[in-house]
């Protein structure tokens, strides 16, 4: 057995490993040397006011407006969303990208895009409509193409799509091609459009290069590099790499059915995407999209937006707009759910009390503006009282305090007698009338 009393390792002081883990600001990767295919540039794309409808967002124009302001104030000047899609099929959906574009001209960091499918008569839609680049749905799956189509197989879908390439090239307008459901393509097949939609475009401005979105479409994607095409989502980005593509006109755009769409989007990234397409705080159809502040959180571990850090805590106005909405975020969502800062363990409250960082990732009251938080439970014991009594009187009493021992009393008793809830402070405020500054926030 060896002797552990012996180790020089025992007697020295904490080691809490901030390289990593630095005490104000977001943990990083402390890689020593970054991956071969690490893009010299990531950033990413929105999709709130296409797939967050879809998802059951119901904005109308001045909503799509507002959420757009708050993204706006969210990125400022650090390129963290660069552009948001926009539908062109409703009335209000032209309306809030009118608006929108009026903002954009003036100085507004989110360039304004639109989405069509791939057909000639949905772009005949934007040739008027002032926007220098829209996403095209060019579905690339057996799934789709044999049972979307009439005449259907790949022959004909391919054909459609680059007659809607062409036209949009004709415009002066930049296309980006939506792979949709690329992690179950064959992988010739998508390729080979790609290959041709690159020669269509030869002969245009280079200003007209045209981008592509992988689509993970139902979460099916692995960000795995040891399992075949077309479910691994590095070695789909690795292909089109390999075939011309520039990294800044690739992006990859999952969503989150099987739970991988932040891993995937992360594996997509370190294999040489620029661009991550999703939504704020994880709206969006079925599951959700990625969840770009998310992403971001996990790019700046990376080094990215080193001079610039996106303003995390302005999205708790969007929380508050979706609340209004009926949309909810989801109390567990991280970040940004009422409870992704919260505990009801009382060891974790003891912690909290004894040096906070102790059970806090970073210092979230500083970088996403909300508090640190314990529920008054059966379980969170009189540390989680302490903790909550220093919140809101700015006061630390010792666990002898009479008042503090009074009150705890009253709490179990309500839990005796089968209560379920947790405690209000307002319904404890008066056992501490006479300490500190009471009933501050």
């Amino acid at each position: 057995m060896i002797d552990l009393t012996s180790l020089p390792v025992l007697d020295a002081g904490p080691d809490y490993f901030e390289t990593y883990f630095p005490p104000d600001a977001f943990p990083n990767y402390g890689w020593s040397r970054l991956p071969p295919n690490l893009p010299a540039q990531a950033w990413t794309t929105e999709t709130t006011h296409r797939d967050g409808q879809q998802g059951g967002l119901p904005f109308t124009a001045e909503q799509s407006v507002a959420v757009y302001q708050i993204l706006c104030e969210f990125t400022g000047e650090s390129g963290a969303i660069r552009q948001a899609e926009f539908f062109v099929y409703r009335s209000q959906d032209l309306a809030a990208l009118q608006a929108i574009q009026e903002r954009y001209a003036s100085g507004a960091p989110i360039e304004p895009t639109t989405w069509i499918r791939a057909y000639t008569a949905d772009v005949a839609l934007i040739k008027k409509l002032g926007i220098a680049e829209s996403g095209m749905l060019a579905s690339i799956s057996d799934y789709h193409v044999f049972h979307k189509f009439r005449p259907a197989g790949r022959r004909s879908a391919a054909s459609n799509y680059l007659d809607a390439v062409k036209m949009t090239l004709d415009a002066g307008i930049r296309p980006r091609l939506h792979l949709e459901d690329a992690t179950r393509a064959v992988p010739g097949f998508m390729i080979g459009f790609v290959e041709a939609v690159m020669k269509l475009a030869s002969d245009y401005p280079h200003t007209l290069s045209p981008k592509f979105r992988v689509c993970d479409t139902l979460g099916l994607g692995l960000p795995d590099e040891d399992v075949p095409l077309p479910r691994s989502v590095p070695r789909l980005i690795k292909e089109l790499r390999q075939i011309g593509i520039a990294s800044e006109n690739l992006e990859f755009h999952p969503h989150n059915d099987t739970g991988l769409v932040l891993a995937n989007s992360l594996a997509a990234i370190r294999a040489g995407c620029s661009a991550i397409n999703g939504t704020c705080l994880g709206k969006g159809e079925r599951t959700g999209n990625a969840p770009v502040d998310l992403v971001l959180l996990h790019l700046i571990g990376m080094g990215y937006f080193a001079t610039k850090l996106p303003d995390f805590p302005a999205l708790n106005q969007l929380v508050d707009l979706y609340a209004k909405l009926g949309q909810s975020v989801s109390e567990k969502y991280p970040l940004y759910g009422r409870d992704a800062h919260r505990t009801r363990a009382g060891i974790h409250a003891d912690g909290l009390n004894k040096f906070w960082r102790m059970y806090a990732p970073f210092n979230v009251p500083s970088l996403i503006g909300r508090p640190l938080e314990v529920s008054l439970t059966k379980e969170s014991g009189l540390a989680g009282l302490i903790f909550v009594v220093n919140q809101q009187v700015n006061q630390q009493l010792d666990k002898n305090n009479p008042e503090l021992l009074q009150a705890n009393r009253w709490i179990l008793q309500q839990f005796e007698e089968g209560r379920q809830t947790a405690i209000e402070w307002e319904e404890i405020s008066h056992f501490f009338s006479g300490i500190g500054n009471h009933g501050s926030p």
